[in-house]
């Protein structure tokens, strides 16, 4: 039995995962950029140009998402990659629960 495999699900689906992605290294890159100029490291133009790069970035993810038609996938890739995150934390602060958990299976 061939598989059928819809061609605009599946460029959808790896558009929106790398768009994901994308946006994932964009909010590290947001998290270490604040965490540099409260440090004091960074001085104004590096901040300058480094908050116009990022606005840059929101822009262009934000263009590619309505161009292409894929705000919901890359929304709901993120909240299956955050719920997976969530669990792979909770797994790690709560070990015992976890293990309790596997037993009753």
């Amino acid at each position: 039995m061939p598989i059928d495999i819809n061609e605009d699900n599946l460029k959808h689906g790896l558009l929106g995962l790398v768009i994901a992605l994308v946006e994932i290294i964009r909010d590290a890159l947001k998290h270490q950029s604040l965490r540099r100029m409260e440090g004091g490291s960074l001085n104004d133009d590096e901040i300058e140009r480094l908050g116009s790069a990022l606005e840059e970035i929101d822009i262009a993810i934000d263009h590619l998402k309505e161009e292409q038609g894929i705000s919901e996938t890359v929304k709901s890739v993120r909240d299956g990659l955050d719920d997976l995150v969530d669990d792979v934390l909770d797994q790690m602060v709560n070990p015992e629960r976890w293990a309790k958990e596997e037993v009753k299976k």
